[in-house]
């Protein structure tokens, strides 16, 4: 029978464990593919010291714990210790075929700006449930991120590590509930968006067609108001979009204006949002007389010859004949409002009242300010979700309910005294 192995203190190696000259021991195994592979450590068991000038490290019992169990649940944890994030993010984003051009260079641009040079760096194995929890709670913290950031950061980590799962390289996804205990810690919920009320948008628009300054503005927001499209598929309108027959309008396609992997901002034409976004929005009066104002008035000042990944003839221009943007349009709104404000400040002072100011808004505001006012003037949820071009109709449901609730304490009040009820 041979003598069994021992290392400098005389403690019995087991099978595959080695102490090389320097005293650093070694741990030889078979990965679940029949790879051979080695790790090393100063220390056999956790309560060995460490030598002079060590840096810590896990003892190798604990190393030969985990592998075996990693070797018998098919874990490569062998290549994922030596798996950045950052490179297994690359390889899966060109994987991700599915996605939308638009999508993945914004996945690309936000990993980039707030993923790389923290958690990325970090190798997949070593990554755990504490390390994202704290990473997020940074975002919020110092970087002063809002829910609807959040959660894109979170699509974007979450299928990562699911894939990492999959691929045999990790045992469990650690951002699995790490948003929810971020929403449940806070109390935070997405801030809603609000319509105007009627007040408010009807300050809104005399005040537009009343003012030199901001007057040809008023067809863009005739446009917003009446037909309750997103931003992104009214900048993109063209003019053969709009059938003035038939009176209604073709929404098939979207315009972005966003930073491209290159690092430069550039337009480009996308698909809707989801299937639903393509649809038939049928043409108010308002919005006919508005886009024929336009187009009169284009006819003087000339067209917007724009071409973008084969489109043209967009209805739209900014001054220099070119496609508005999303931004330039909520820059606008902040202005009017501004202006307005002030000037019903001053109103209100000399008329010894309280004035009634516009709410900081956007564009999307106004998308949410036509549901509004649709869903207060029809009933059937259907209608009004394929009019707003709502992939779910729990989307449609809140927005009725909402816009409704004012509706409905009115028909209540009407109803006292009505109703013999005690």
């Amino acid at each position: 029978m041979s003598e069994k192995r021992r290392d400098s203190k005389g403690r019995i190696l087991r099978s595959g464990e080695h102490q090389r000259s320097d005293g650093k021991y070694e741990y030889k195994y078979v990965d679940a593919k029949g790879v051979r592979h080695s790790v090393y450590s100063w220390k056999l068991v956790e309560t060995d010291k460490l030598p002079t000038g060590k840096r810590n490290c896990v003892s190798l019992r604990e190393m030969e714990k985990n592998l075996r169990r990693d070797v018998e649940d098919g874990i490569n944890s062998h290549v994922a210790y030596r798996t950045t994030l950052n490179s297994f993010f690359d390889a899966y984003i060109e994987t991700k075929y599915e996605l939308k051009q638009s999508t993945r260079t914004n996945y690309k641009y936000m990993y980039k700006k707030y993923v790389h040079d923290e958690i990325g760096v970090m190798n997949i194995a070593s990554i755990k449930y504490s390390h994202i929890k704290r990473f997020y709670i940074h975002l919020i913290n110092d970087l002063g991120f809002k829910p609807n950031s959040m959660e894109i950061i979170h699509t974007i980590l979450h299928p990562i590590f699911t894939t990492a799962v999959r691929d045999g390289l990790i045992r469990t996804n650690p951002t699995d509930g790490v948003m929810a205990e971020i929403k449940k810690g806070r109390d935070w919920d997405k801030p809603k968006r609000h319509a105007l009320t009627e007040a408010q948008q009807t300050a809104f628009i005399e005040f537009v067609a009343g003012c030199k300054v901001y007057r040809h503005w008023l067809p863009l927001f005739t446009v917003l108001l009446g037909t309750g499209c997103r931003v992104g598929e009214i900048i993109g309108l063209r003019w053969q979009d709009c059938d003035f027959d038939e009176n209604v309008i073709s929404i098939n396609h979207n315009l972005i204006y966003r930073q491209q992997d290159s690092g430069k901002c550039e337009f480009h034409i996308t698909t809707p949002k989801s299937k639903a976004g393509i649809r038939i929005v049928p043409m108010l009066s308002e919005v006919k007389k508005a886009l024929h104002e336009e187009r009169l008035n284009q006819m003087r000042t000339g067209f917007n010859q724009t071409e973008i990944d084969g489109y043209s003839g967009f209805i739209f221009k900014n001054r220099y004949g070119d496609c508005l943007s999303a931004h330039s349009i909520n820059r606008a709104i902040e202005r009017i409002s501004r202006d307005y404000n002030q000037q019903e400040e001053e109103r209100a002072k000399k008329e010894r009242r309280s004035p009634e100011l516009l709410p900081h808004f956007s564009a999307h505001n106004l998308r949410h300010t036509f549901c509004t006012r649709f869903c207060e003037n029809e009933t059937n949820l259907k209608i009004i979700q394929e009019i707003m071009g709502h992939a779910d109709i729990s989307t449609t449901m809140n927005i009725y309910n909402e816009a409704t609730k004012e509706k409905k304490m009115e028909s209540f009040a009407s109803l006292e005294g009505k109703i013999r009820i005690s």
